[in-house]
């Protein structure tokens, strides 16, 4: 089928009514340095198993963590996935499914974000959740500006940086908008200014924001901080790294409003990077203004149990300009692989699992110490930690040599993280290597 291209009549009138002469001059704002010229660089064909062997050649190019020993974190874990959630994962009811458009007739799907909706609640301790948003990113930045919405005349966000560096990227081009300003606290010995923060807090305030544990896993103790931001009638944040809630006090023991996070360790391969889901939780009070669709629970004409799409005057397919956010879909498939993985380790299995990853961090502590390594910051962590060296790239190279993929390059420091899939013959062999270098 061939492709029809606008008449040149129709390309003239979109020109003039744009004011520009070419249809160049369309892309004049991308830099020559991007654009294609000369054609694409493509070898001859191939035949189909020769292109095979080809496209193959170039995947095994990657590293990946099946070949490799990894202690990479930084936002991204490689946790165990359970063969049952991949093989459900893949039936084709579940793989091709979307958003419910039509929900009434969409129950399969609707049921399994209802369940998935459920057990986030469980997690954070709060009252209400939605069924998903595109990453742990956005959801930061969507609860800011949900806090924003809520708060008359408050456009004020007091953040930390020892926040995810992503996170707090993508909140800062949310601030285009208009409704919303940030100000970014600087953190001290690795964790968050409590007391700046706290001074920050002023009428304007919308909301204060917290990760926990932060981006050097370090765990924030937010006592006094939720104290001074509720004093104000302002909204506390709290972006929590999910497993970790199995052991640690959940966003509502903090008193927390809002919690949100990144929602790839339960149950999500690392896919290179994507893609993810973002989590988010609220009060019963911001039922109505969170973003994104929520699933609720009823019976039918016949009282059978049955689920609905709820309170979608939240959307824009209703409020259209109004709608507090422009997130319309959710990451359906991915909060799927959630639920699954949640059903399927139980309460039971998640609360081994975030042990495991606590106890192997704290033994990889004392190998690295006794190979004559220290930690950056003195500070309680969860399963995550920075090493202080002052070359951190030439470590990683030479740990990549010897098959192992290090950490995350600060500044000073190598920020390693240690989940389940590791051993104490692991962390012995990284003390080895790295106390050798």
């Amino acid at each position: 089928m061939k492709y029809a291209p606008n008449p040149a009549s129709v390309v003239e009138e979109m020109l003039n009514t744009m004011g520009i002469s070419s249809l160049d001059e369309l892309f004049r704002d991308i830099n020559d340095s991007l654009m294609l010229k000369g054609g694409l660089n493509l070898p001859p064909g191939m035949g189909e198993m020769e292109l095979r062997r080809h496209i193959s050649d170039l995947a095994a190019k990657n590293i990946n963590t099946e070949d490799y020993l990894s202690f990479l974190g930084a936002g991204a874990y490689d946790h165990y996935i359970p063969a049952a959630l991949e093989q459900l994962l893949l039936r084709s009811e579940f793989y091709t499914a979307y958003t419910p458009y039509q929900p009434e007739i969409s129950q399969g799907i609707l049921q399994s974000i209802f369940e998935y909706q459920t057990m986030i609640c469980k997690l954070t301790g709060l009252d209400v959740s939605n069924a998903s948003l595109y990453d742990g990113g956005s959801a930061v930045a969507e609860a800011c500006n949900l806090a924003c919405q809520s708060g008359k005349n408050r456009r004020k966000v007091i953040i930390s940086d020892t926040v995810h560096p992503h996170y707090l990227k993508i909140l800062q081009a949310y601030t285009l908008s208009g409704r919303m300003q940030v100000l970014l606290v600087p953190g001290r010995d690795g964790a968050a200014d409590i007391d700046a923060m706290a001074q920050a807090i002023d009428a304007e305030t919308a909301c204060a924001v917290i990760q926990q544990p932060n981006f050097y896993g370090i765990l924030e103790d937010c006592t006094e901080l939720v104290k001074a931001v509720h004093a104000n009638k302002a909204l506390f944040i709290m972006a929590a790294e999910p497993i970790s809630l199995a052991l640690l006090k959940s966003p509502a023991e903090w008193g927390a409003d809002i919690a949100v996070g990144e929602g790839q360790p339960l149950g999500n391969s690392l896919s290179f990077g994507g893609p993810y889901l973002g989590y988010m939780a609220a009060s019963k009070a911001l039922m109505r203004k969170i973003p994104g669709r929520i699933v609720g629970q009823t019976t039918d004409k016949d009282g059978m149990r049955s689920f609905v799409l709820t309170l979608q005057a939240r959307e824009q397919h209703i409020r259209r300009e109004l709608a507090a956010c422009n997130i319309c879909s959710n990451e359906a498939l991915c909060a799927l692989a959630a639920g699954m993985y949640l059903a399927l380790v139980g309460d039971t299995g998640l609360r081994a699992v975030a042990t495991r990853c606590y106890q192997l961090a704290h033994y990889a502590q004392g190998c690295l110490e006794a190979a004559g390594l220290k930690l950056k910051y003195q500070q309680p962590y969860f399963n995550e930690f920075v090493i202080q060296t002052d070359d951190p790239a030439a470590v990683n190279r030479k740990l990549l040599k010897n098959g192992i993929i290090g950490g995350y390059e600060l500044d000073g420091g190598l920020l390693l993280a240690f989940t389940e899939k590791h051993s104490i013959p692991d962390i012995d062999r990284l003390a080895a290597i790295w106390g050798g270098i």
